[in-house]
């Protein structure tokens, strides 16, 4: 007779086994950018994902996810208290199943609301092809990337980067003071260190 699975008890706020809690890693911010992160569902329980982190250090962030949202409902998250949604997003002039995006015209970090795509890079496209609300907003891209400290995780370029690290980089971009998020940048290394201790070919890198 099969005995039954044991139920390990599991993190309340990282929603990962407690014998893996990131809570410690948590940086607490305050932004003046409202941040929105749109999670692939094959994200959710990946352990070495880094938005649970993200939007457990950013104050006042939300997290939703899906791959085809509600239009209506995902209208609603981008504009809550009359921000102005920018998409993280690399250019996409060449993809000639986007239309182009709206120009980005700078604001005040405090009037915008910086949306976020949790996804690899091919389920982030994905999100976007379905999702013809996300088509509509303007872009931001990162400048000055140096190469990425998410070795935990397999790239196709050394400046692609963990949802957190961008994020943190596209927040400070906006703020015009990329030092503020250094503090949750460090604290990312340190949950790098911890999954990295979990595969023994990574924990030598």
């Amino acid at each position: 007779m099969n005995q039954p699975a044991v139920k390990r008890p599991t993190c309340a706020a990282c929603l990962r086994p407690a014998s893996a809690c990131i809570c410690r890693w948590i940086a607490p911010v305050h932004t003046q950018a409202a941040l929105l992160v749109l999670q692939h569902p094959l994200e959710v329980h990946n352990a070495k994902n880094s938005a649970r982190l993200l939007h457990l250090s950013v104050a006042g962030s939300a997290l939703a996810v899906g791959e085809a949202f509600d239009a209506a409902q995902l209208d609603a998250l981008l504009h809550a208290d009359a921000r102005t949604p920018v998409l993280l997003y690399p250019d996409t002039a060449n993809d000639p199943l986007l239309p182009a995006p709206p120009a980005w015209q700078a604001l005040p970090a405090a009037q915008v609301r910086l949306v976020v795509l949790d996804a690899t890079w091919r389920k982030s496209r994905k999100m976007l092809y379905l999702n013809p609300v996300l088509q509509r907003l303007p872009r931001l891209a990162l400048m000055d990337v140096a190469p990425s400290n998410y070795r935990i995780r397999k790239a196709h370029a050394p400046h692609q980067l963990s949802s957190l690290e961008a994020a943190a980089l596209a927040l400070g971009q906006l703020e015009g003071d990329a030092g503020r998020y250094q503090a949750l940048l460090d604290a990312f290394g340190g949950f790098v260190q911890q999954q990295a201790a979990y595969d023994p070919h990574l924990s030598r890198a």
